[in-house]
């Protein structure tokens, strides 16, 4: 069995140089061409939609709160539970290490690229999530299937470019299997296992029986479908984020008369050479992890999640779907980034490099015992966001092969947990979260050919808003 994972292991290392010099390609500044593709869609949907991320914020946070639910609605779950089931893989192990990693590269300026990031990050899931309710499919037995291969596929038909949505459908399905059983989910058992590890040695020695256990706690929810990864998520999210942010404000209250003095150093080294360069190096970071700046977004995953939301308003889960990027960015890796800053962490030498390290350390420094606390987060984040990956993989393996097989992609999922616990195949990994970068080729070319679709959708919505002519329920 080693043989045979060191042999795949090496042949996949060819694979991913090949692949990540295309997807990583830079242009001589140090921008990547997967992180310009995802900018460029950001800023190019805020402009064009008329920044409904900011005039429509407000909106979004009663939606989420239940105000506009119907219960007669078409749909699976609450608008509530369809974002904590996206923000339950989006949020993760890249707002423990991929923040610190930034910072650490590219200096303290790199937080306000990040939220800069965020902010166009809000718009590109806005478009996704709305296309994903005006393109799904709801079953006869009340099943919804949905997300970039349905609205690739149908609404670029309705262009004209029935041949291209087609092949941009199938190429993005193909890539989100490949991505929710490596960087959604190999990736994710293994540093389960590695933060158990700084707790004590027994869950390294016996990574075998925490990798079962894992692996059957994924398979109990799963079987369920989104119904039960939605209530479970929906548990979850608000808890891990609960603690690690009550963690966080500990640090930031104790030390606030500082914080003037770490946002002023933060607005003096954002356009300096070195933190041009963290921020991008962070954006790319985070986005490999699946986390922090939700450039998730512009990739397409979460509009799998939001399509199965209760309602008959497009435009209404695609701003529900903004407030993602905001507690995932501006909240959590803000507060990150402010106690790494506020320790001092970034500046120890011993940790340069080093993510879930620099912020363990951070932590710890300042409440004792804290490292067990984070531990226990990045256990929970690394669950969330293995069973959030399995559904959009399932529904991409729906897509490709119907769903009479999807006892099949579970179990292989399952399985996936068991290996990702036990071995080091870093290379399946990168594979895996190149593939998940990839996924914003096709999710963004097919976003901006039905961008007018969109506007035409959000502007008939807001007016309906504008006019109060929407019903509220509480």
């Amino acid at each position: 069995m080693e043989n045979i994972l060191a042999s795949l292991d090496s042949i996949l290392g060819t694979i991913v140089a090949w692949l990540a010099s295309i997807i990583l390609l830079d242009f001589g500044m140090g921008v990547p061409l997967v992180v310009a593709v995802l900018l460029i869609g950001g800023i190019y949907y805020s402009f064009y939609f008329g920044w409904y991320s900011i005039r429509a914020f407000r909106h979004a946070i009663d939606v989420v709160r239940g105000v506009y639910d119907d219960p007669n609605d078409p749909g699976e779950i609450s608008h509530f539970k369809a974002l904590t089931s996206a923000l339950s893989a989006t949020i993760g192990l890249g707002n423990i290490a991929g923040v610190a990693v930034a910072i650490g590269t590219g200096g303290p300026g790199a937080l306000l690229w990040m939220i800069i990031t965020a902010i166009f990050g809000m718009s590109s899931k806005l478009a996704s999530c709305t296309l994903a309710i005006m393109y799904r499919e709801i079953q006869p037995d009340g099943r919804v299937t949905g997300g970039p291969m349905y609205y690739l596929e149908k609404g670029l038909s309705t262009k004209g470019y029935a041949k291209l949505g087609r092949l941009l459908a199938i190429l993005f399905a193909i890539l989100c299997i490949g991505g929710s059983l490596g960087g959604g989910n190999m990736f994710q058992s293994n540093q389960t296992l590695e933060a158990l590890g700084t707790v004590n040695p027994f869950f390294s020695e016996y990574n075998w029986i925490i990798g079962f256990l894992l692996a059957c706690l994924v398979g109990a929810v799963i079987i369920g479908g989104i119904h039960r990864i939605a209530e479970v998520t929906s548990r979850i999210v608000p808890t891990m984020c609960l603690v690690y942010v009550t963690s966080a404000m500990f640090i930031i209250i104790s030390n606030i008369a500082r914080v003037p003095e770490m946002i002023q150093l933060i607005f003096t080294q954002a356009f300096s050479g070195d933190a041009i360069y963290g921020g991008v190096l962070g954006v790319m970071i985070i986005g490999i992890t699946r986390a922090a700046f939700s450039n998730e977004a512009g990739i397409g995953s979460a509009a799998i999640a939001h399509s199965a939301a209760k309602t008959e308003e497009a435009a209404r889960e695609g701003i529900v779907s903004m407030v993602g990027p905001f507690i995932d960015t501006v909240v959590i890796c803000s507060m990150t980034a402010l106690v790494v800053l506020l320790t001092g962490a970034y500046n120890d030498p011993e940790l340069a490099g080093k993510g879930t390290a620099m912020t363990a350390s951070a932590f710890g420094s300042a409440i004792p015992g804290a490292q067990v606390v984070l531990a226990v987060v990045v256990c929970l984040f690394a669950y969330s966001t293995m069973i959030s990956w399995e559904y959009y993989g399932e529904r991409a393996w729906e897509y490709l092969f119907g769903n009479k097989s999807l006892i099949v992609f579970r179990l292989i999922f399952v399985v996936f947990v068991f290996i990702g616990s036990v071995t080091e195949l870093s290379n399946v990994i990168d594979f895996s979260d190149l593939m998940i970068l990839s996924m914003a080729f096709p999710n963004i070319v097919g976003g901006v050919l039905l961008s007018p679709q969109i506007k035409v959708c959000l502007n008939s919505y807001w007016q309906s808003y504008r006019n109060g002519q929407m019903k509220r329920y509480t």
